[in-house]
């Protein structure tokens, strides 16, 4: 199974970027943006700027690694590598890809949520491994996010 990157994206106002998530047939759930990694992309971290364009119109800067988690899907092990990066611009007029062109796969709604447990705990956030992260580290991802005075 290929391994996929999730970004835990913090905006100018250091609250949490997420998806809100309405696919028919499926409960309401929240996620981080990311996906899978393709054959073209060089590192994880291109994997996670191709991502973040895509889903969200979004660049960013000061990347740094997280937290790798691995939990059973489908038969197998999936495995996620979860960066942090704070945003420098999100154009939703950029955000293209299967996601947006397909209607049956639902919508992506972005959210910006403070950096309070709460708002992970009352939150249906997949994958839980993920979900398990942001909630014991919530209030330390500020500190936790390679800081940088200025985006590139």
């Amino acid at each position: 199974m290929r391994p996929s990157v999730r970004g835990v994206l913090l905006d100018h106002d250091e609250r949490l970027v997420l998806f809100r998530r309405t696919v028919p047939g499926r409960e309401l759930y929240w996620t981080v943006p990311g996906g899978h990694v393709e054959p073209e992309d060089g590192t994880l971290e291109d994997t996670l700027h191709r991502e973040l364009l895509e889903e969200l119109g979004a660049t960013v800067f000061a990347v740094t690694p997280l937290a790798t988690v691995s939990y059973p899907w489908r038969g197998e092990i999936k495995t996620q590598h979860v960066f942090g990066c704070r945003l420098v611009s999100m154009d939703p007029e950029l955000r293209h890809g299967p996601e947006f062109e397909d209607p049956s796969r639902g919508l992506y709604e972005v959210e910006r949520v403070p950096l309070e447990r709460s708002e992970i705990s009352f939150r249906n956030l997949v994958p839980e491994a993920v979900a398990g992260f942001l909630s014991a580290n919530i209030t330390a991802l500020p500190h936790l996010i390679r800081p940088a005075p200025h985006p590139p």
